[in-house]
């Protein structure tokens, strides 16, 4: 589709939406547009030519660009983001590195990366507990569990081997599933490939001009040779215990050798992040996926074939003490990553002396916290599933079968652990609320006396649902320490699996030693199991509505676009990152618009700020010379400063206000829960907190415009908080105003 001759035009004013996912006409504000670049996943959108009021303020060409299916266009890659929600934001955790880590960056990668395996091998493990555990060790082997179960009762009478090796085809089939997910790279993507990177990876610039693909491919390779090894070590270790013959120990060993191979690869620092050269790299990745597949199958057959007879047990021999050793090797990989960076932290800024940069010790600690909450949901989806299948086996009949067919030890307390996390975490959320409640009534009080001096007695009301709508906003800024707490509690209730090697079960070891009634202890653990069912369920509901509704979407699609922002740099099977795309797209756009003749004025609103940020840090000089900046409601400072400050910072964000020469605005409300300030938070009429051009920049909203009904209306103008500002008039004063400097600019 064609757009016309742009060098006709004096300014296209480009708007980039936020994670509402609206349409192109919500976006342009008029019913009727045209798409004139891009695809069905995204594109550009102008008014179509021929209707009235096709232009904007001062006589702006409107433009739109809607990236919104991108991270989640169809229900199935929707979905994917909730079953590889904790794959997500381990490899988001990478990211979140705090500033000035020096040589320490390349231990944090390793510990990410670890991580990352280690939730590939525990995905491995809970189909192993459900497929060859439950069903192929306990269930096949009881006439009971089989009783009316047809398609389970052909292998009752088979031995012990030749089911394992039968109905391994099930944890095979499950890394096949998340192997194809990996192996996704977003065709669409492929033709926005960015060319060679003219910055550093460690800055916002980096994102959308890295290429990834080698990486993840490398990454792919290695993970998949981790799944497969973690399936051969489960097989191997349960035929050792019966006596280890001679192909065991060969096949024991090899295994051993990739698993070791694999963890020393993803710590080889830089030649794993080699873009252009690492074809070495490559092969070797390569060989390790293409021999723990060999090695698996030679496995299968060994299991199946072998004479030898299987040792009496329980459950599977030692798929137990695997998921133990697991969980507690996740809990030293999580304490040792909040140890580097909070000693990196104190190091260069003290406990109590702000630095340079702002915040205490407690900011840096994005990376371990958003690792442990990857572990833990990953831990407590995996114990779910296990204790599912356990409950559907056993058909909840008081039998000696039920005791067989429970789950194992490790399992329960997991899913213990998890329940008092969440419990915990509720607990203190409630009490943060309270504590705070009046001190953050108070300061919304003043803002509001401040905003509507004169209002009448009518709108004591609408005062008092203001006053509590920025009370509420200003909660966000209490999450870190709620998280914090949260991340440390998760890691205690891993590190209480060990009690499971013990053959402690949570009831009877809190009643002794903390007196609680085993009974009480019994219902948090089913409390738990519903509340890990209940997350899912959310989750899954959450993922099939943000793809239906727009509205709905606003609130759940924040986690799902910041998630995909970030390239995959520590887990594969991640969703892909959207910005790979996105943000090369606009930069190609901006440039031919600027190279056109027009002046470009770049609207983003929430999440669409972050696109624009970057992708500004990639004009070039003479395309940044013809473009400004209006942001609103962005999450520049108030989330993604303290998210990820090696990448969004003071320096990035002034840099960014230097490429477009300070033609930049940001628009921003008391009420919003999101978005906020950049620079300084002052009023109209008093001086800014930041020195030169940078106090320019932020120009507060007065939220609602009024608190009592208009003439023309009798309701009072609604609370916007986060929602988008570009039927305001104050955008449009603030468009008006960026054009006038573009059209200065370009008479220069």
């Amino acid at each position: 589709m064609s757009d016309g001759p742009a060098a006709s035009y004096d300014v296209v004013e480009l708007r980039v939406h936020g994670v509402s996912g609206a349409g192109a006409d919500q976006v342009l504000d008029r019913p009727n547009v045209a798409q004139v670049a891009g695809d069905r996943s995204g594109g550009f959108f102008r008014p179509r030519p021929g209707y009235p009021d096709t232009r904007g303020s001062a006589g702006v060409v409107l433009e739109a660009y809607r990236w919104s299916d991108l991270p989640s266009g169809t229900a199935i890659r929707t979905l994917s983001l909730v079953f590889l929600l904790p794959f997500m934001l381990c490899n988001v955790a990478i990211w979140m590195r705090p500033r000035g880590l020096g040589r320490s960056e390349l231990v944090l990668k390793a510990l990410c990366r670890v991580l990352a395996l280690s939730l590939t091998a525990l995905y491995v493990l809970s189909i192993v507990g459900v497929a060859l555990d439950l069903v192929a060790w306990r269930c096949l082997a009881s006439p009971q569990c089989l009783s009316e179960r047809t398609w389970l009762s052909w292998l009752g009478d088979r031995p012990a081997g030749l089911r394992l090796a039968v109905l391994s085809i099930v944890p095979i089939a499950a890394i096949g599933l998340v192997w194809r997910l990996g192996a996704r790279p977003g065709r669409n993507f492929d033709a926005f490939r960015a060319p060679r990177a003219t910055t550093t990876v460690h800055q916002l610039s980096a994102v959308g001009q890295w290429d990834a693909a080698p990486l993840v491919g490398r990454l792919r390779s290695i993970h998949v040779a981790v799944a497969f090894g973690t399936l051969d070590a489960a097989l191997l270790t349960a035929r050792a215990r019966a006596g280890a013959a001679p192909a065991t120990v060969v096949l024991a060993v090899a295994t051993g050798a990739v698993l070791v191979t694999c963890v020393v690869l993803v710590c080889a620092h830089p030649a794993i992040d080699q873009t252009e050269v690492g074809r070495r790299v490559d092969r070797v990745a390569r060989w390790l996926r293409f021999t723990a597949s060999g090695l698996t199958v030679l496995v299968l057959v060994v299991v199946a074939a072998h004479p030898a007879p299987w040792p009496a047990a329980v459950g599977l021999p030692g798929h137990g003490e695997m998921v133990t050793y697991l969980l507690v090797f996740q809990t030293l990989l999580l304490a040792g990553l909040g140890a580097l960076v909070l000693w990196v932290r104190v190091r260069r800024s003290g406990w109590r002396r702000r630095g340079r940069h702002g915040g205490g010790p407690l900011r840096a600690l994005g990376a371990p916290i958003i690792a442990a909450a990857a572990t833990g949901l990953a831990v407590a989806f995996s114990a779910e599933l296990v204790y599912r299948a356990a409950d559907f086996l056993d058909r909840n009949e008081p039998t000696a079968d039920r005791v067989a067919l429970s789950p194992p030890l490790m399992y329960k307390w997991a899913i213990f652990g998890f329940f008092l996390a969440v419990l915990t975490m509720l607990l203190a959320a409630a009490l943060v609320t309270v504590l705070t409640r009046r001190g953050r009534l108070r300061a919304a009080a003043a803002t509001v006396a401040r905003d509507f001096p004169d209002a009448p007695p009518e709108a004591a009301a609408r005062l008092r649902q203001v006053t509590r709508t920025i009370a509420r906003a200003r909660f966000t800024e209490r999450l870190e320490p709620l998280a914090a707490v949260y991340a440390c509690l998760i890691a205690l209730g891993m590190a209480t699996s060990v009690l499971g090697l013990l053959d402690l079960h949570p009831g009877e070891f809190v009643q002794r030693y903390l007196g609680v009634p085993a009974d009480m202890v019994n219902f948090g653990i089913g409390m738990g199991s519903y509340a890990v069912a209940g997350v899912v369920l959310v989750l899954v509901m959450g993922g099939i509505f943000a793809y239906r509704t727009a509205e709905f979407r606003r609130y759940i699609g924040v986690l799902w676009d910041l998630g995909t922002f970030w390239p995959r740099a520590a887990h594969p099977f991640a969703p892909p990152c959207y910005a790979e795309r996105a943000v090369p797209e606009l930069g190609r756009r901006i440039t031919y618009l600027a190279e056109s003749g027009v002046g470009v004025l770049l609207a983003g609103h929430s999440h669409g700020s972050v696109l624009l940020a970057a992708t500004v840090l990639q004009l070039p000089a003479h395309v940044s010379d013809r473009v400004a900046l209006l942001t609103y409601g962005s999450p520049l400072r108030r989330l993604y400063t303290r998210l990820f400050p090696e990448y969004v910072n003071p320096d990035v964000l002034r840099e960014v206000g230097d490429r477009v020469g300070w033609r930049w605005v940001n628009l921003w409300r008391d009420t919003d829960q999101i978005g906020s300030w950049i620079f300084s938070p002052h009023r109209l009429g008093e001086p800014p907190a930041a020195p030169g051009p940078a106090g320019t920049v932020d120009r507060r909203l007065r939220d609602p415009w009024d608190v009592v009904p208009p003439p023309s209306d009798s309701v009072p103008p609604p609370i916007l908080g986060h929602w988008p500002a570009e039927s305001d008039d104050r955008f449009a004063e603030a468009v008006r105003e960026l054009a006038e400097r573009l059209r200065r600019q370009a008479y220069r």
